[in-house]
C-alpha cells in the first residue's frame, strides 16, 4: 500500500481556540436566553453544548519523528508525519497494531503511567475519546537486541549467537496495513535470517569450507569474519522486511560462543592447537640457534668436532632450548671421548 502524507491539517490551535470560544458563547447565550425566556435560543444553545465537544476529538499533537496513521470507517485517509498541532476529521481513528507490543528494545517505552488533558485529546478509539495505548508510530532509529539462539554451524557444532539490529519505519502504510504486527514480524525475520546465515559458516576457520557459495573453499568463519557475517544477515533481513515498510540500517553480533555442552571440549582443542603452534615456534628457533652456534664455532676455529660430537652437541642444545625446565649442567672432568 502506498503511503499518503497529510500536510494541510495543521489547524489544531485555530480549531481549539474557536471551539473554546464558541463553547463560552453557547454558555453565555444559554444564560441570556434563560433570562429572556427565549425558548428557541435555549434549545439551540443546549444542542451545541451537547455536541460542541466533538471537534476536540480531531485534535492531534505530534512530536518530531512521530507518525499517526488515520482511518475513517475502515478507509485509509492518510498519515500525519511531521511535528505539529493538527486537526483532522473527528471520526477518524488512529491505527497501530503494534502499539502494545514490547520487545524490550529502544523505543518501547510504556507511556500509560501518566495522563494529561492533551493526552486525552491526542488518543482516541473510534469516535470516542479514551485514555489508552498510544497509537503513534515512532520514526526514530531503534535497536532490537534479539535473544541469543543456539544454532549448529556448518560443521555441526552448536553455537550460541545473538545480534543487535538497528532499524526504523520508513513506510507507515505498509507497516500498519500489509503486516499484522510489524514488530513481531521483524523479530521473527531476525531469528530466521540469523539461523540461515550462521549455518553457512564454521565457528573457526576450517579447511574445505565454502561460506560464500561460489564453489571455492575460503577462510570465512563466525569468529574471524564478523563484519561480513553481520552484513549478510542485514541484507537477508532487509529482503524480508521490505514489504513491511522497514529499513535495516545495521546489524551487529553481540554474543558468540560455543554451546555449553561442547565448550569444554572445544577449549581443550584450542589449547592443544595453541601448544602445538608454540612448540613449532620453539623448535624452529632452537634449530636456528644450534645452526648459528656450530657455524660460529667453525668460523672462530675454537674446537674441531667430528660428526659424532656434533650430533651430541646438537642433541644437548636442543634438549636445553626446547625443555620445559631449566637445564642441569653436567661437568665432564675427563676427555671428550672418555
Amino acid at each position: 500500500m502506498e503511503e499518503k502524507i497529510l500536510e494541510r491539517n495543521k489547524h489544531g490551535m485555530a480549531v481549539l481556540i474557536w471551539t473554546t470560544l464558541l463553547y463560552i458563547a453557547a454558555v453565555g447565550g444559554l444564560i441570556l436566553s434563560a433570562i429572556a425566556e427565549n425558548g428557541v435560543l435555549i434549545f439551540l444553545c443546549s444542542i451545541y453544548l451537547c455536541i460542541g465537544w466533538i471537534p476536540y476529538c480531531g485534535l492531534k499533537i505530534l512530536k518530531p519523528q512521530e507518525a499517526l496513521v488515520l482511518t475513517l470507517f475502515g478507509k485509509y485517509m492518510g498519515t500525519l508525519k511531521n511535528e505539529g498541532f493538527y486537526w483532522v476529521n473527528p471520526f477518524c481513528s488512529a491505527l497501530n497494531p503494534a502499539a502494545s507490543t514490547k520487545l524490550k528494545q529502544s523505543g518501547d517505552v510504556d507511556n500509560s503511567g501518566g495522563t494529561s488533558l492533551m493526552s486525552m485529546l491526542e488518543t482516541q478509539s473510534g469516535s470516542t475519546v479514551t485514555i489508552g495505548t498510544d497509537k503513534r508510530i515512532s520514526l526514530k532509529i531503534m535497536t532490537l537486541n534479539n535473544a541469543c539462539q543456539k544454532i549448529n554451524d556448518c560443521l555441526g557444532n552448536p553455537v550460541e549467537i545473538g545480534i543487535a539490529v538497528t532499524w526504523r519505519v520508513v513506510n507507515t502504510a505498509k507497516a500498519v496495513f500489509d503486516i499484522d504486527n510489524y514488530k513481531e514480524y521483524l523479530s521473527l525475520q531476525c531469528d530466521a535470517a540469523l539461523r540461515h546465515i550462521v549455518q553457512h559458516y564454521p565457528y573457526d576457520v576450517a579447511p574445505n569450507v565454502d561460506t560464500t557459495g561460489d564453489g571455492m573453499a575460503d577462510e570465512g568463519s563466525l569468529r574471524g569474519s564478523t563484519e561480513i557475517v553481520a552484513e549478510r544477515i542485514r541484507k537477508e533481513i532487509q529482503n524480508k522486511v521490505e514489504k513491511a515498510g522497514l529499513e535495516i540500517l545495521e546489524t551487529r553480533i553481540t554474543h558468540l560462543a560455543y554451546a555449553p555442552e561442547i565448550a569444554a571440549v572445544m577449549l581443550k582443542r584450542q589449547q592443544a592447537s595453541a601448544i602445538i603452534d608454540a612448540r613449532k615456534m620453539i623448535v624452529n628457533g632452537a634449530v636456528g640457534m644450534v645452526e648459528m652456534a656450530l657455524d660460529y664455532l667453525n668460523e672462530k676455529q675454537v674446537v674441531e668436532l667430528d660428526e659424532e660430537r656434533k650430533a651430541a652437541m646438537v642433541s644437548n642444545l636442543l634438549v636445553v632450548l626446547c625443555g620445559n625446565h631449566d637445564a642441569q649442567p653436567v661437568i665432564n672432568s675427563g676427555s671428550l671421548y672418555s
